[in-house]
């Protein structure tokens, strides 16, 4: 067999069923992505003879005497882009960039005609980060990026430093490298929601040729552990075990089979004979809390972290303001209703997966699609009695989290097997396993009860939280905790009271989600004020504008305040006032006849970082050329903080970003990093790189003034060199100077995480139903995002629009289905259905002018916050435009229409005057 690759031949034959994107990947093409395995994504698509294909879906011998051409191979010979690759970097048209080579395939092989019709032509291509607008602009030709100068960095819309690999597909993810000797692994997974393993036999397993090890419970360490990653571990539920023999949910790991290749791996997974004593089960939350109902983990309670085992109960809150029930009392109007969220999963385009292996040192290394490889690192050495400076954890690019790469889900078996084999593993989890075998978002049932007077002032606000941890506690008592924390401190009543449980059922584990547990709250609390306000013939933006805290307001939640939270800049009103405007615009005239029009907002607040601290450490140096070395842990899955480091840096150094080079993501690169998580990349980590640069521009004043003699006074940091009165000093003389001497011009910065400041935002949507198949049509999608100092502009508006994006897809259709025996039923994404480009409409983005005190430069957070109010707003838009209150989630067709048919068929209750 003889095929061209990019002007390359190669005449390997392929293995039996082989696809041709494994083929490819298999000789160093690894532009060519893996994202689903099913034709669902597009993440692999390449062109054969021209022709655009989903690699995994095409049989590697069908392209026997074809040329195929993939995202390395569109850039000329000589190394010129293609046209596709230079608007896509001109518009910055990618976030984590995994989808990307899948779009500039697609893109890249589209006739005139099918460029006017690009909800047709992507129809084949997911992405997750960027909203589809950047995508829009960059096949478009719509440029964004601005050309870099000295020393004004913040503020500009500057291109991602990794963009030209990004776009020429030489960007290197988790698996984009060639590891000699590589082993594969599988992990069988349990059948079963709750059972005890009475026998396993691997005997069968380990005649498989080609398998070396099979690994079980019996191998596995006794200690337990949370796969949370927080700075504060033991704030975690101490309930997991690396391999355990009592299993708690449907897909949970039982053995882990290694072998040379991943087919061989899988035949060992079938052959290994596992004996259950299978147990009883309980998949909900209310009952899983009843007396008598099975407990899922029978554990001490102190050694465990956990809050009441018996009860499954894993963490709780309660507390009260005030007197809720004086407060009702004095109401004019009471409101009171039962909400409900479900399970999302994250699915970030790049699986879980890790690569580890015994480096030449004799320490185990870790490579792996991770938002927090410090704490990984952490987490592997007290697993295995190892000392830090014995394993070292890289995170490459990630390609996509979310939240759900928050977590030690594949690190920890990888880490077992290569200190086991002393040979190089590999796990990479299928899209399947991300759905039975990672975290999803929690599901919520949130009641609230909320009372106001016909001054439109709130009396009273309670709440009755429950949240589905499933089968082990992740970050359960924390996404609790923080659910009705900002959702409650940011309205003033006098008399709040909340009861919050974290609870265990034998379901798919639930984790960190973007928000943490504010989207599914603030969807009940904004949908209940809504209502309040309509009962009392408020406007409910003017209802709300009446309640929210103000810049000199205490935050005030029945947990208690946390004192190193503070509103540290105010947009909020800015917000409000933007929404306001929206609605006060006219509705066009295209609204198809017997559709109904309504508009509605929310409002949200979220903490700038998590409490108990969050550390950064950052390094800047001098490198011999007179350019910069920027050492930062925390690492880069789209968020964007590479490019906000950049600028931050260069600013001030007072040179350009192309001159300062960021390492980052490697435990070998600077002390510590708590990770990319809780919107830190710019508040925190920013922080420590403002820190490290300014005291880098110190020390090489201080140093140059010694050097030349003169006062310090005098000089001046300038692109390359300081300027003297006597005239410039190159960098790379200074360089010399101080080398010569003994002095290494570096310096370091670092941030605690505290003191916090809060963000704001605003969603405001008009949409248009059918009452005659439940259909939602949103005509006009408003954001307000109270980020304070915007560092990239073009940078946050993405964030923005991505996460939009992603809480509309919870919010319509959405959901991780189980059934009755507690096994995932939407394993794939055609069964799973995403946000595709026809469906995400373009939000217009309004930045707030503020500039925070306590954050870098006056920066804010905005990675996780502009998920929070879409939900509510759009609830609030439907039940404007139909009469009714929606109370769960999603909003798919069926359930509109079955509701709006209810409603035409059941006369519905006076309105309170």
């Amino acid at each position: 067999m003889r095929i061209e690759v990019n002007g390359r031949s190669h005449e390997a034959e392929p293995r039996p069923g082989q696809c041709l994107r494994t083929y490819l990947r298999d000789r160093g093409w690894f532009g060519v992505k893996k994202g689903c395995d099913a034709g669902d994504c597009g993440a692999c698509t390449v062109h054969v003879d021209g022709e655009p294909v989903h690699s995994c879906l095409y049989p590697a011998f069908r392209a026997d005497g074809r040329t195929v051409t993939t995202v390395e191979g569109l850039a000329s010979p000589e190394g010129e882009l293609h046209p596709v690759q230079q608007r896509f970097l001109d518009a910055q048209g990618f976030q984590c960039g995994f989808c990307t080579a899948g779009f500039l395939m697609t893109t890249a092989a589209l006739s005139e005609d099918q460029l006017t019709d690009l909800p047709r032509a992507f129809k084949g291509n997911l992405c997750r980060c960027t909203g589809y607008r950047a995508i829009e602009d960059a096949v478009r030709g719509v440029r964004h990026v601005e050309e870099p100068s000295p020393g004004e960095s913040v503020g500009r819309n500057l291109p991602a430093p990794a963009g030209p690999q990004v776009v020429t597909g030489t960007a290197r993810y988790t698996f984009d490298i060639e590891v000699p000797g590589l082993l594969h692994m599988k992990l069988l997974r349990s059948p079963h929601a709750h059972a005890r393993i009475t026998a396993i036999d691997t005997s069968a397993a380990l005649r498989v040729p080609g398998v070396h090890a099979v690994l079980t419970h019996h191998d596995a360490p006794e200690r337990h552990y949370s796969t949370a990653r927080h700075e504060h571990p033991e704030e975690d539920p101490a309930d997991n075990r690396l391999l355990d023999d009592t299993v708690r949910h449907i897909g949970q790991r039982v053995a882990a089979v290694v072998a040379d290749s991943e087919a061989a791996a899988e035949e060992g997974c079938r052959r290994v004979e596992v004996t259950y004593e299978v147990l009883p089960a309980v998949l909900d939350p209310e009952e899983a809390m009843r007396p008598g109902a099975p407990v899922v983990h029978d554990k001490d309670p102190e050694a465990a972290r956990i809050s009441r085992p018996r009860a499954n109960v894993v963490g709780e809150a309660h507390g009260e303001i005030g007197d809720v029930a004086a407060g009702f009392a004095a109401a004019d109007v009471v409101i009171e209703d039962t909400f409900r969220t479900q399970r999302v999963q994250h699915a970030s385009l790049e699986t879980h997966g890790a690569v580890g292996w015994i480096d030449e040192d004799g320490r185990l290394t870790v490579r792996t699609s991770s938002q927090t490889p410090f704490l990984t690192r952490r987490a592997l050495c007290a697993l295995f009695d190892l000392p830090e400076d014995q394993v070292r954890v890289v995170a490459g690019r990630v390609g996509g989290g979310f939240g759900g790469k928050q977590e030690m889900l594949v690190e920890d078996i990888v880490a077992l097997a290569v200190l086991r084999l002393r040979r190089p593993v590999k796990l990479e989890y299928t899209r399947a396993e991300q759905f039975y075998g990672a975290t999803t978002r929690h599901p919520f049932t949130i009641h609230v009860k909320a009372g106001a007077g016909r001054d439109g002032l709130l009396t009273a606000l309670q709440l009755r939280v429950v949240s589905n941890t499933g089968a082990y506690g992740n970050h359960g008592p924390a996404v609790m905790f923080h659910s009705v924390g900002e959702s409650t401190a940011m309205y003033r009543a006098p008399h709040k009271k909340v009861d919050a449980y974290s609870v265990y059922t034998h379901t798919v584990p639930a984790g960190a989600f973007r928000g943490y547990g504010l989207g599914q709250v603030l969807f009940a609390v904004e949908s209940a004020l809504d209502e309040l306000a309509r009962r009392l013939g408020l406007d409910p933006v003017d209802f709300k504008a009446r309640n929210i805290i103000g810049p000199g307001d205490a935050m005030l939640t029945p947990g208690g305040h946390e004192e190193d939270l503070h509103i540290a800049s105010y947009g909020l009103d800015q917000c409000v006032s933007i929404v306001r405007r929206a609605a006060a615009e006219p509705v066009p005239d295209t609204v198809p006849d017997g559709w109904l029009v309504g508009e509605g907002t929310a409002l949200a607040m979220i903490a700038t970082g998590p409490p108990g601290g969050h550390i950064a450490d950052a390094r800047a140096a001098v490198l011999p050329d007179g350019a910069f070395d920027l050492a930062v842990g925390t690492a880069e899955f789209g968020n964007g903080t590479t490019t906000v480091h950049q600028q931050i840096a260069a600013g001030e150094l007072a040179t350009t970003v192309d001159r300062i080079t960021i390492r980052q993501s490697d435990t070998d690169v600077v002390r510590h990093d708590t990770g990319a998580f809780a919107s830190t990349g710019t508040v925190v980590a920013g922080k420590a790189t403002l820190r490290a640069a300014r005291a880098l521009a110190d020390l090489l004043l201080d140093f140059a003034a010694a050097h030349l003699q003169v006062p310090r006074a005098d000089c001046r940091l300038v692109r390359e060199a300081v300027l003297h009165p006597g005239g410039r000093l190159p960098l790379k003389e200074l360089h010399a100077a101080a080398r010569g001497v003994g002095v290494e011009l570096a310096a370091d910065g670092h941030f605690g995480g505290t003191p916090r400041s809060v963000a704001f935002n605003a969603q405001w949507f008009r949409v248009a139903v059918d009452p005659g198949t439940g259909e939602i049509r949103i005509l006009r999608s408003v954001h307000a995002a109270d980020a304070g100092k915007v560092m990239n502009p073009m940078q946050c508006r993405g964030q923005v629009e991505g996460g939009v994006a992603q809480a509309l897809g919870a919010t319509l259709f959405e959901n991780v289905r189980l059934d009755a025996r507690g096994a995932v039923e939407t394993a794939a994404f055609r069964r799973y259905r995403l946000p595709q480009y026809a469906d995400v409409p373009r939000t217009e983005v309004h930045f707030m002018e503020t500039a925070d005190a306590i954050g870098p430069l006056g920066a804010k957070s905005m990675s996780e916050s502009p998920f929070n109010p879409v939900g509510p707003a759009l609830a609030n838009a439907v039940r404007d435009a139909t009469g009714v209150r929606f109370t769960e989630l999603p909003l798919t067709r069926d359930r509109v229409w079955r509701a709006l048919d209810a409603s035409r068929r059941t006369p519905r209750p006076p309105v309170s005057p």
